[in-house]
């Protein structure tokens, strides 16, 4: 094994274990990730650390700055708005172009991605979202969209959904949505999909989008309260007799 490829390979791992801790909420929104800290965790040089962590500011997990180094994303709630109307729009124009245009194969690609979806399990060991239900997951959202016959519009959309992961996975892990069964959603598109009705399937693809922003804009409302009333406890004790109200 050459040097560049062992460097590339302990940056992978530095790489696939910060995801995994992003993903799933041991790495806090706007925590800031030091360098040196996590390359004497992993045993690995600085420069390997960078270069992972640096990957991960390319899919918009993490944000790097010149004077504060590098960061997890914070939960922008314009971004997420933002990102959500994107998304409704374009998934839901590939998705009506699918049902449209998809024949029996693409009908067979769906069912068997939504059952290798139920059949995976979501948490793994340790309690975590697992890595496999998360690929099962954006599996079963490709093959919907798969069969509009324009890679370019199903690329947009991809590319949409690969911003969103972040958000959506912090969605369970943080926000703790504990009321939602998202197995049914996800059947409920699949049976409308199959059925070819349009209007339908897309407004339930739309509401399924919808409900983790619905979700993080709470739990980010929340989070923005707490800061307040800790900056005006400290301030004078204040925060309190305003949070009482």
């Amino acid at each position: 094994m050459t040097e560049t490829t062992g460097k590339q390979t302990l940056s992978e791992g530095v790489y696939l274990a910060l995801h995994h801790e992003m993903l799933n909420g041991h790495r806090l929104p706007g925590e800031r990730l030091k360098v040196s800290e996590i390359a004497g965790r992993f045993g690995v040089s600085l420069s390997v650390v960078r270069e992972a962590l640096t990957r991960l500011a390319e899919q918009g997990l993490v944000v790097a700055s010149p004077q504060r180094g590098f960061a997890v994303a914070t939960v922008s709630v314009d971004d997420l708005r933002d990102l959500t109307r994107a998304r409704v729009l374009v998934e839901a124009l590939v998705l009506r172009e699918s049902i449209a245009n998809g024949d029996v194969a693409w009908e067979a690609s769906v069912v068997a991605s939504l059952h290798t979806l139920e059949r995976t399990p979501l948490l793994d060991a340790e309690g975590d979202i697992s890595d496999e239900w998360t690929a099962a997951h954006r599996g079963f959202h490709r093959a919907l969209l798969a069969g509009s016959g324009s890679t370019r519009l199903e690329s947009v959309a991809t590319s949409l959904r690969d911003c969103a992961e972040l958000y959506r996975q912090w969605s369970r892990s943080l926000a703790h949505d504990e009321d939602r069964d998202i197995a049914a959603e996800h059947r409920r598109i699949m049976e409308l999909t199959l059925a070819r009705d349009a209007d339908t399937a897309a407004a339930a693809l739309t509401e399924h989008i919808e409900r983790t922003t619905t979700v993080l804009l709470a739990y980010a409302e929340d989070r923005a309260a707490d800061v307040a009333g800790s900056t005006r406890s400290a301030a004078g004790g204040d925060g309190e007799r305003i949070g009482a109200g």
